[in-house]
């Protein structure tokens, strides 16, 4: 299975996917990048996926949460889907965490990259399962690693460095 991510050009996102676009959701960048999914193995059902940032990890304590999503049905995610009913379940970010005034509700779906001290990288994965998950919108990154427990077929990651604004 392979996943490519059009928005990654000589491996960056660009701009409007992060803190130096203009799309906003509840003050997080809420521009989510277009995907493709190819290959994918005989007997898969529905797609799930999780976008992160492990170069957080020395500056909050923890690897950042931009998106997770499940129960995706479609080989082709178009650009800006998330917060536009994608049709697929959203899970909640970690800007819910950063920001005390966003709820979970407000904090689910897409919250693109805004790296505060250099460029970081940013791992997308999508997983190939061989079921439908049935969680509900705004799970949290635990529910859905054990939800794929049993039923990941395969998975393909691609990797993305966003860049503060001025570097």
């Amino acid at each position: 299975m392979r996943v490519s991510c059009p928005g990654i050009v000589d491996g960056e996102f660009a701009g409007r996917f992060g803190s130096g676009g203009t799309v906003f959701v509840n003050t997080m960048p809420g521009l989510s990048p277009p995907l493709e999914i190819a290959d994918a193995p005989e007997g898969t059902v529905t797609f799930a996926l999780v976008m992160d940032d492990y170069d957080a990890i020395p500056v909050c304590g923890f690897n950042w949460i931009h998106w997770t999503a499940c129960d995706i049905r479609s080989t082709s995610i178009p650009e800006g889907a998330s917060h536009n009913d994608p049709g697929f379940t959203e899970g909640c970010n970690s800007w819910c965490s950063a920001l005390d005034e966003l709820t979970v509700e407000e904090a689910t779906g897409y919250g693109g990259p805004a790296p505060p001290d250099r460029p970081h990288r940013y791992t997308l994965t999508v997983y190939a399962l061989d079921t439908e998950l049935g969680l509900e919108r705004g799970f949290r990154l635990n529910e859905l690693r054990f939800a794929m427990e049993g039923h990941v077929l395969a998975h393909s990651t691609v990797i993305g460095t966003y860049r503060p604004s001025g570097q």
